[in-house]
């Protein structure tokens, strides 16, 4: 069966790489903010958005790929119940750290399979991370270490890399972090006999 990862994002084609899937990576062409606006303005919570983000990823590629299971999935970040989104230059980063810096926020990532345009299956599952507290100084120095690879995640960090040193506490799977929960994937890739059991 064929697989398609309906995204661009180096981090989840290598977590499905690494997972000896093999797959072809299309991007989805959807504007994420006009299809969450009417979610926000509905009040779902950060999971049902994120859910419904990855299900729209899929069935934007599905029609061109036709037979082939497409895998879409997107990832949420929440602070005190405010959805945030990712920063746009190294300042935006230093500020979302600062912003981040003592608190808990919460990254709910969702995936779907989608076949022929037919939702086969979604899945959401959330962490907790908090970050203990940075000074300004850190935060200057942190983010000349790591780079500006940090503005490919929403909360301005990567847990694979040196951003591991921002966090106090980490609740919840790596590969939900990551923003693909791997496990939950492979067990319904498993249980439609896309990968063998």
């Amino acid at each position: 069966m064929t697989l398609v990862l309906a995204s661009s994002s180096p981090f989840r084609a290598t977590l499905l790489k690494n997972a000896g899937l093999v797959f072809e990576a299309v991007a989805a062409r959807i504007d994420e903010r006009a299809v969450e606006q009417p979610l926000l303005e509905a009040d779902l919570p950060p999971g049902d958005i994120a859910e419904v983000l990855a299900i729209a990823k899929a069935e934007n590629v599905s029609p061109a790929r036709t037979g082939a299971l497409v895998i879409g999935s997107d990832q949420v970040l929440s602070l005190d119940g405010e959805i945030l989104h990712k920063v746009a230059d190294m300042e935006g980063a230093r500020r979302r750290l600062l912003q981040l810096s003592g608190k808990t926020h919460h990254l709910d990532s969702a995936i779907a399979l989608v076949r022929d345009g037919e939702v086969l299956w979604s899945h959401v599952e959330r962490a907790a991370i908090t970050l203990r507290h940075l000074s300004p100084e850190f935060v200057g120095r942190h983010l000349a270490e790591a780079g500006e690879t940090v503005l490919s995640s929403v909360g301005a960090y990567q847990i694979e890399g040196v951003g591991v040193q921002l966090f106090e506490k980490i609740e919840g799977d790596f590969f939900t972090i990551m923003g693909l929960p791997l496990l939950a994937l492979l067990a319904e890739l498993r249980r439609l006999g896309a990968q063998e059991g």
